[in-house]
């Protein structure tokens, strides 16, 4: 049975710590690969169009064999993206091919889930692992779905998505902490400013 790791997410732009969190997942879980997906038209927050996001993303995940990224939530736009669905399209993808999914979520997102798309289904179509992040207790959760998880520890580092966007707006320099192909697609397509 092949074993893929499904990380989804707003990559908005992807960097160093989402390549690190993923790589630790995978040879924690001994998961054949990592999917990352770029959310789309996200019901929940508003981002920059998925078609940068999905690019960025490809520029940052897919030099590495064991990452994918895939456009399954941005190639239409105007379509609400949830999880349950993506998880749901994928299962029916490779139904022939023997795959586990392994929704990958941060303690954050658990202790949001009663407010997605039919939570508990998500149990049903996949193993969902909870990593760790700072500042959040996981007796915050719903215990219904806390009890259901699997839970691992992960690296962390003190970057986001948020942080090199205002470095960007700033005119700071963001080298290393984004793939360099990602930092001149930030450039090159004026983002952020």
């Amino acid at each position: 049975m092949k074993k893929f790791g499904i990380l989804g997410g707003s990559f908005n732009p992807p960097h160093i710590a989402h390549s690190i969190v993923a790589d630790s997942v995978r040879e924690q879980l001994e998961l054949d690969k990592i999917i990352f997906i770029p959310s789309g038209n996200h019901p929940l927050k508003n981002s920059l169009s998925g078609g940068h996001r999905y690019e960025m993303s490809r520029l940052a995940f897919g030099r590495n064999e064991n990452f994918e990224v895939s456009d399954i939530e941005v190639r239409n736009p105007e379509e609400k993206s949830y999880t349950v669905d993506t998880l749901q399209k994928l299962t029916k993808l490779y139904e022939n091919d023997n795959v586990k999914l392994f929704l990958i979520i941060g303690i954050d997102n658990l202790i949001e889930l009663h407010k997605w798309k039919e939570p508990g289904k998500l149990f049903r179509l996949s193993k969902v692992i909870v990593i760790n992040r700072p500042d959040y207790d996981i007796s915050n959760s719903h215990k219904e779905f806390s009890k259901k998880a699997e839970y691992i520890t992960v690296p962390y580092l003190e970057i986001s998505s948020t942080i090199i966007r205002k470095r960007v707006y700033e005119g700071r320099s963001i080298k290393y902490v984004t793939a360099e192909k990602v930092e001149e697609y930030i450039y090159k397509n004026n983002l952020y400013r």
